[in-house]
């Protein structure tokens, strides 16, 4: 850890106290000028630490920049790999990379503030903007076997509880990987494996996560008619990175269980187009019908206009609310 690190979480779990310099130096085993070089470098990014004349430093609210050194503390699990970026191209992407140079990770997390390629479902960027959003990609040994649609559906669930348990927010998840609040979207989620050549199977799973958490001005007008954020221009004390630990820690959680598929009862109580007419396109057809519930894989199980069920496993559906049939 770096020492701006080591001193942002000295500060942290003392938060609302004046620290001295000198406190800080005798307990991280750091010089005077390494903590006030610290102290600067901190304040420089945004970090509202205050220098308080002749007493020292404090730190009076929770920060909502992202940091290694307040994530950690409030993981349950400690990852391999703890990575947290300014910007980046795409945390997938970087996770892949990740995994080709330390094939045996079992478990990282990445991190950034900012996206510049991000991306989800069928390659759509996913609009990733500074400072506003949560944008992650967790890294697990495919110890589970588990499948793309079984994790993805496990990962909405676990956004779900992480806002619920921090805010009195409650959304609804639209198959098989968006949430939606107030009828706009506020998070995607993208489930990509790593292929293991020789034996053909898949050796590691990457859980991208974008969370829309407060608004974004200047959205492309591309996004604006469906984009929303879990805040929007509501003053919160809740910080990003306090949703970024729940998310991790309950989607841990649900990794670790995911044959014993419980929630996914959670899962359909949640989904909004259960009972709703979806339509889409299977092998340049286009297709409709009535969808009925998730099955035990997460896949959507349909009753199309013919009478017939189908069971899609991947996939695009669109929805006019409040259409039954």
């Amino acid at each position: 850890m770096k020492t701006k690190e080591k001193v942002l979480q000295y500060l942290t779990q003392h938060k609302g106290e004046v620290i001295s310099g000198q406190e800080m130096a005798d307990n991280l085993a750091l010089s005077r000028t390494s903590i006030w070089k610290a102290i600067r470098s901190l304040q420089t990014e945004g970090f509202k630490v205050e220098s308080i004349t002749n007493k020292g430093y404090r730190l009076a609210t929770d920060p909502d920049q992202l940091s290694k050194a307040i994530l950690l503390p409030m993981l349950n699990e400690q990852p391999d790999v703890l990575e947290v970026y300014p910007t980046i191209g795409s945390t997938n992407d970087a996770a892949k990379a990740l995994i080709n140079e330390r094939p045996i990770i079992h478990k990282g997390i990445l991190v950034a503030e900012e996206q510049t390629k991000g991306r989800g479902r069928l390659g759509r960027q996913f609009y990733s903007p500074n400072q506003t959003g949560l944008y992650m990609s967790l890294i697990y040994q495919n110890k589970q076997a588990a499948n793309a649609a079984a994790l993805t559906t496990a990962a909405a669930v676990a956004v779900c509880r992480a806002i619920e348990k921090l805010t009195n927010k409650q959304p609804v998840i639209k198959w098989v990987n968006d949430l939606f609040l107030d009828g706009r979207k506020i998070c995607g989620i993208l489930t990509e494996g790593i292929l293991n050549l020789e034996t053909g199977t898949i050796d590691s799973v990457i859980v991208g996560i974008g969370l829309n958490v407060r608004h974004a001005e200047m959205v492309p007008e591309a996004f604006q008619s469906i984009i929303g954020s879990l805040f929007g221009k509501e003053e919160t004390t809740v910080t990003r990175n306090q949703l970024a630990a729940e998310i991790i820690n309950q989607l841990d959680v649900l990794y670790e269980a995911l044959d014993q598929t419980d929630y996914l009862d959670e899962y359909r109580k949640r989904c909004f187009v259960l009972g709703q007419k979806v339509y889409f396109n299977e092998k340049k057809q286009n297709m409709s019908g009535i969808a009925e519930t998730i099955d035990d894989e997460g896949g959507l199980v349909v009753k199309l206009d013919n009478g017939q069920i189908k069971t899609l496993r991947y996939g695009e559906i669109s929805i006019k609310l409040g259409e039954k049939g």
